[in-house]
């Protein structure tokens, strides 16, 4: 019963993300305003870790399951990607460094931020 309560604040957290999506005339995507709400609830102590973290577990160990459907799509595909997979895989790991490096830039640069702040 306590997993089901668990499930129910995080589709409603979603259900407020979908409500938002169709009232905000903003090109975000419904998961997108469901993640900043859980996360602003779970900031500010409105929800607390332990009221979702059961029903998390769950979705996080189920996650690979939802990929499955792409991956199918991608195969059946094949033959539309071909032409184009070197591009696609170059692009992709370009991308994915990119974002490492600038993520790790400004998460170094928040916590010499932090740091000097503390040390005042």
């Amino acid at each position: 019963m306590k997993v089901l309560r668990q499930f129910l604040i995080i589709m409603i957290i979603s259900l407020l993300g979908e409500i938002l999506n169709r009232i905000l005339p903003f090109p975000v995507p419904a998961s997108v305003y469901g993640l900043v709400l859980m996360l602003t609830a779970l900031m500010t102590g409105l929800i607390r870790v332990p009221q979702v973290k059961e029903a998390s577990v769950i979705l996080i160990e189920l996650m690979p399951v939802m990929f499955i459907p792409a991956a199918v799509g991608l195969m059946t595909a094949w033959d539309k990607l071909r032409p184009v997979v070197v591009p696609v895989i170059v692009i992709t790991f370009v991308t994915t460094l990119l974002v490492m490096v600038v993520t790790g830039i400004v998460t170094e640069k928040v916590i010499e931020k932090t740091e000097k702040g503390a040390e005042k």
